[in-house]
């Protein structure tokens, strides 16, 4: 299996997570290609029509592509750890996993509104995602001492993996630790699980 990815990609990084836990990360060749939102992804085009990574390319050429798409799959290769359950922990897993896609989705918004040139930048759109953002970090402390730290779901896998690129990219739009004293918490303690520490997002020399 050939896996498309970027080093500081989350939505890679929570492909990897599961594939750590899984032990399946022997079997994933991984192809770099980063995605510069200021460029053309020429490779994650050929591959995904949508130009996004991560995306899985199978034995049989089949091509899988959207962060949970893939994990699911990869979730489904075989039994223990599962990441994504059924009955009543369904629901909670695949609600945790849009709560942190969507902080995530919002924060890169922020990014790239600051990558524009100084007089094209639409501080309101930023001050909206901005909010987004706050909301989402708000709503997860407030059900943070839930949340696993051992036996995780997709919902934990994709918490973690936002809050750590906010850490890497956004460090200070965000804040997120301030007032937000159980998912810090949280995210201290989980971040020291072996799978997690293994893909934890580190910016190039």
């Amino acid at each position: 299996m050939k896996l498309l990815y970027g080093g500081l990609s989350p939505f890679v990084r929570k492909v990897m997570i599961v594939a750590h836990e899984k032990g399946l990360a022997d079997r994933l060749e991984r192809v770099p290609a980063p995605v510069n939102p200021l460029q053309p992804p020429d490779l994650a085009i050929a591959v995904n029509p949508l130009g996004k990574i991560p995306a899985l390319t199978l034995d049989d050429g089949t091509v899988l592509y959207g962060s949970t798409v893939v994990a699911e799959y990869l979730d489904a290769l075989d039994g223990a750890p599962c990441f994504f359950p059924s009955g009543a922990a369904k629901w909670a897993a695949l609600r945790r996993n849009a709560l942190g896609d969507g902080i995530l989705e919002a924060g890169q918004l922020v990014r790239i509104e600051g990558l524009r040139p100084g007089d094209k930048r639409w501080d309101e759109w930023k001050k909206v995602q901005l909010l987004k953002v706050m909301n989402g970090l708000d709503a997860a402390e407030k059900e943070a001492v839930d949340l696993a730290t051992e036996t995780l779901t997709i919902g934990e896998v994709a918490l973690v993996c936002a809050l750590g690129w906010f850490d890497v990219r956004l460090p200070d739009a965000a804040g997120w630790r301030e007032g937000r004293p159980a998912l810090a918490a949280w995210f201290e303690t989980v971040s020291g699980k072996a799978s997690v520490a293994a893909t934890a997002p580190r910016v190039p020399a």
